[in-house]
């Protein structure tokens, strides 16, 4: 489905080239005064427009619809609207007959019956994690005093991120990345077992960002070739800090109060350049193609404040079930 979470709640709408993108968010407390700047900047870091990004560049300016009064909000469902201006939706069109391998142009046709739009992919395009960033904006207002930061610590294997993109420039082809997000000032008690831990949470809402393909929190699958004495986090005080923090910050499911962390594995984008051979399902022949447009050599590059937004949006749906935000007036 569309929407995500428990009591604070979003909701995705909108396809890439449709005439608008956008985000509900229910659940969101009365009273909170919106941070225009920090919205500004959450949404220009997701922006295009770089090296290594597609050069398509939409505003982003968002027009709020309902759920904020005198720019408070007013404790009814927020909707936040952005306007599609720059589309060139007739690049998709000549395509149309090759489903891109390793997006998801083909399996759409066939699920929607070839009522799926298309253009952009539709509704399967990053373009609608606009909304997320701006939800996450909002998100973060209400967490106060928790940090969260995510940055690139990858790009096409090599940790020197320009040597990395350098390979997709040289390649004229797409490259993947990995990502690194670290929570501090997080309480411990966050998670509910068995089936809504933080960890089961939190890797749903990133593998819902396209192009995630794996998540690991802590040490991750480096724990599964240690020994269990080396892999533990002895504790060494009363608050449950702990000597070494191979756990991520979570045990059983529950953060422990020391830092939360966890890395993503974002894949290149299957928009490349680079020829290759697939389907075309209108003459039921292989063919060689290449992929034109205006597309990202490195998607990682803009997904850091994606990462931030949706960690945002799910620790404020925990702090609310624990009643640790309330009201805000």
């Amino acid at each position: 489905m569309n929407a995500f979470g428990r009591l604070f709640k979003v909701a995705v709408f909108g396809e890439s080239h449709g005439e608008t993108v956008g985000i509900t968010i229910d659940g969101c407390p009365a009273g909170l005064l919106i941070d225009n700047h920090l919205l500004s900047e959450y949404l220009e870091k997701r922006k295009g427009g770089q090296r290594g990004t597609t050069p398509r560049k939409e505003d982003d300016i968002p027009r709020f619809i309902s759920g904020v009064f005198n720019e408070k909000t007013t404790g009814a469902p927020i909707t936040i609207l952005f306007d599609n201006k720059n589309t060139r939706s007739k690049d998709y069109e000549k395509q149309r007959a090759i489903p891109r391998p390793g997006h998801a142009d083909f399996v759409a046709n066939k699920k929607f019956g070839g009522f799926e739009d298309y253009r952009g992919g539709g509704h399967f395009s990053a373009r609608l994690t606009v909304g997320i960033v701006a939800a996450g904006a909002i998100a973060k207002q209400l967490l106060q005093k928790i940090d969260i930061k995510a940055n690139i610590i990858e790009i096409a294997g090599e940790n020197d991120l320009e040597k990395g993109l350098q390979k997709a420039i040289d390649q004229k082809d797409t490259v993947g990345g990995i990502i690194e997000c670290r929570v501090k000032n997080i309480p411990i008690g966050l998670g509910e077992p068995f089936f809504d831990s933080v960890e089961s949470v939190l890797a749903h809402a990133l593998f819902a960002i396209p192009a995630v393909k794996g998540v690991e929190f802590g040490n991750g699958f480096q724990a599964a070739r240690l020994f269990g004495s080396d892999n533990n986090d002895s504790i060494i005080n009363e608050n449950g800090t702990t000597k070494s923090n191979n756990a991520g910050g979570v045990n059983g499911g529950i953060t422990n109060g020391n830092e939360l962390v966890f890395r993503i594995a974002i894949k290149p984008a299957s928009s490349t350049p680079k020829e290759q051979e697939s389907l075309n399902w209108e003459s039921n022949e292989i063919e060689k193609f290449s992929i034109k447009g205006r597309h990202d050599l490195c998607v990682a590059l803009r997904a850091p404040v994606i990462v931030e937004a949706m960690t945002a949006i799910v620790l404020c749906d925990f702090l609310l079930l624990e009643q640790k935000i309330g009201r805000v007036v």
